[in-house]
């Protein structure tokens, strides 16, 4: 039940902030488009409830692209297909944005695990039970695992707070998703693992082989 209501509120909430941003957003996208050509939004398949495929928005941030140069998919500090705005951008969280987008479409929520991009993960049939369970709830702009740690940790540390955030949220309801945003505030602010390092990307390729089936 908590869940099926925070949806509506989730929802309302996201339409108002677009409303309220929209001058925000309006300057951002004119300065990505003049910081380096293609694309203001940047779209990217993600995995989210139920194993369902959806199509996440942020401000682009990397040249067009960027998936097939280097590392693909996975970016690190110092990446150099970050451009200049797309580094003021991931360093203040702003990028992200545009999935109140995703909010109002039912894709996403505020508060959740955050979805990996499609090819990161195996087949779900192919995946342990805690790794699926996190799948059984929403995605979220923020989450427990974001605030802890965010890009400093590995997967199987991400999912085990995934978990763990699925409990408190059932025992407590809309006072732990507060506390989750209190937190990613403070988060947000600091500035802090806004950018994984090339041996926390290596740390967590391993680890997903690992819990895999």
């Amino acid at each position: 039940m908590y869940f099926f209501i925070r949806r509506i509120i989730d929802t309302i909430i996201a339409c108002i902030a677009l409303l309220l941003l929209f001058p925000l957003f309006l300057i951002i996208s004119i300065a990505v488009k003049l910081d380096s050509e293609g694309p203001i939004i940047f779209k990217q398949d993600r995995i989210g409830k139920d194993f369902r495929v959806y199509k996440m928005y942020k401000f682009r941030s990397m040249v067009v692209n960027a998936q097939n140069i280097g590392t693909g998919v996975y970016s690190f500090a110092g990446d150099p297909r970050i451009t200049r705005v797309g580094r003021f951008l991931r360093k203040t969280s702003l990028d992200e944005l545009p999935q109140l987008l995703n909010i109002v479409k039912g894709d996403m929520a505020f508060v959740g695990p955050r979805s990996p991009v499609v090819g990161f993960f195996p087949e779900y049939a192919e995946l342990n039970d805690a790794y699926r369970r996190r799948f059984t709830v929403l995605p979220g702009i923020t989450g427990l695992a974001q605030v802890t740690g965010r890009n400093e940790l590995a997967w199987d540390e991400k999912v085990e707070l995934d978990n763990v955030y699925i409990d408190k949220v059932k025992k407590y309801g809309i006072l732990f998703d507060i506390k989750i945003w209190f937190l990613t505030f403070i988060r947000v602010f600091s500035m802090k693992d806004v950018e994984e390092t090339q041996d926390n990307m290596e740390k967590n390729k391993e680890s997903i082989k690992i819990n895999s089936k």
